[in-house]
């Protein structure tokens, strides 16, 4: 299971949404339900999980946005979906129940702080998510924390573009960059960066903001990490290449391997050049030059 940004609400009613789907369908449609209001998703054996929030479950609010967005994709891929109604419980103490620490070879490991130290590993992050995004369990975070192995980060001023819980702003801190700027659209995001910057111990060089793309303050960064979605990434292309200095780098994911040509085409028409591609399942990790 895992998060979407998301308020940290502990106790809230929950539409959940089954989808019937194979695995491949799976993650389409999760690359396509992850600009609804969806707050979290579960791959499952049947195909996938979405949970939408309902504190007044009997007004159907936010349901026919969704239910709009799912007749749509039925026009355009084969799977079925059922409804059911789940009253409030204590969905932090669910998540810690089910929370396992991420490895990343012998790299790095991410764990929460009621998990035992981790060993065998170069870099231990503690991530306490509150229900924020980025814990290393989706593929595309693991990727963009494996990538960081190779990436020029001594020193360097960083953006994390859709920052989540900050877990890849705290390891490039980790990794010797001077400043990473963390950036999220939501404020529980926001907060729960700022937390756990602080838990790493690198608080003096992750300088966190809430807001879109318009509320990043630096410029001539070395480098951006952005783990978001293909929409926004693709919106954002043309902007990010203004922040990024002549000579530093940017690393997308949140993609899947069918759109990658068109990420690509559209990197390359932003100023972009590509240099390498990561996979993992049927999603993308990119790393383009400026």
């Amino acid at each position: 299971m895992f998060f979407a940004d998301q308020p940290n609400h502990s106790r809230l009613n929950y539409w959940k949404y089954t989808f019937f789907a194979t695995p491949e369908l799976a993650e389409i449609l999760l690359a396509y339900l992850s600009d609804a209001p969806f707050d979290t998703y579960e791959e499952t054996a049947e195909g996938l999980h979405a949970y939408l929030p309902a504190p007044e479950p009997e007004t159907g609010a936010g349901l026919e946005r969704v239910e709009t967005l799912i007749s749509d994709l039925q026009t355009r891929f084969r799977f079925t979906w059922a409804k059911s109604f789940l009253p409030a419980q204590n969905w932090n103490e669910i998540w810690e129940s089910n929370f396992q620490p991420v490895v990343v070879e012998d790299f790095c490991a991410v764990r929460a702080d009621f998990h035992a130290p981790a060993t065998g590993v170069q870099h231990e992050l503690i991530i306490n998510p509150k229900m924020a995004f980025g814990t290393g369990h989706h593929e595309t975070t693991w990727m963009c924390l494996r990538a960081l192995r190779d990436l020029p980060c001594q020193g360097a001023r960083l953006l994390d573009y859709g920052c989540g819980t900050g877990v890849l702003a705290i390891l490039a801190a980790r990794l010797g960059a001077a400043e990473v700027e963390a950036i999220d659209i939501e404020a529980e995001s926001y907060r729960n960066t700022l937390e756990n910057s602080a838990h790493n111990g690198v608080a003096d060089r992750v300088v966190a903001r809430c807001g879109a793309l318009d509320a990043v303050q630096g410029s001539a960064f070395d480098g951006v990490l952005a783990n978001i979605n293909r929409n926004v990434i693709l919106e954002s292309l043309p902007r990010l290449r203004e922040l990024i200095r002549p000579g530093g780098w940017l690393l997308v994911s949140g993609i899947l391997a069918q759109d990658e040509s068109a990420v690509q085409e559209a990197a390359q028409a932003a100023g972009f050049v590509w240099e390498d591609s990561a996979r993992r399942g049927n999603w993308l990790c990119l790393r383009f030059a400026c």
